[in-house]
């Protein structure tokens, strides 16, 4: 298991090691004690796996309080995947990091507590599951419009298929400051 640096401190991409052969391969998704040794030793206490089809984006989503660290991998398909640096004085509010996850490549994104999460689907469909260091709560759900100018996320789709709720997230700029998360500083 090697880790990657992205640009945004915090957010790893992590490549498992793969043993394969004509039968197939075999590799491990998580293992704490192999992340520990890399300073990273999250309790996930909650699993989703969400099935979209080409163009489909989900986010920017995180929860406040009660944030969401998240260890995201794709099992079928291909997604282009975003975390966002929303945490109050942060010195990196409103970087953004991106990871192509698919399939083939087998690379996991892990995304702090504090930051936004989404992904977009270019493949014609994509089977994602994620890993959740606290439980959804829907009076903490909040997200940050997909397209906010002032994140200038470089998105590989023009016109993604949202929900509704997505499609009516606020601008960063528009969320009142107790509704982001704080910076440990």
């Amino acid at each position: 298991m090697s880790l990657i640096e992205t640009g945004l401190p915090g957010c790893i991409v992590i490549e498992p090691k793969v043993f394969g052969d004509e039968r197939g391969f075999f590799y491990e998704s998580f293992n704490l004690d192999k992340l520990a040794g890399h300073g990273l030793s999250p309790t996930f206490v909650q699993g989703n796996v969400s099935s979209s089809s080409c163009g489909v984006l989900r986010g920017l989503h995180y929860q406040w309080p009660n944030p969401q660290g998240k260890y995201v991998s794709v099992l079928e398909g291909e997604v282009w995947d975003v975390a966002v640096d929303i945490r109050r004085g942060s010195p990196h509010f409103g970087h953004w990091a991106a990871v192509l996850l698919n399939a083939e490549n087998k690379r996991h994104f892990w995304i702090p507590e504090g930051f936004a999460h989404g992904f977009v689907v270019l493949s014609e469909r994509a089977l994602f599951t994620y890993l959740c260091t606290a439980t959804y709560d829907p009076a903490a759900d909040a997200g940050i419009r997909w397209n906010d100018a002032e994140l200038a996320i470089d998105w590989p789709v023009s016109e993604p298929q949202l929900s509704g709720k997505d499609s009516k997230a606020p601008f960063l700029s528009e969320v009142p400051p107790e509704r982001l998360p704080v910076y440990p500083g």
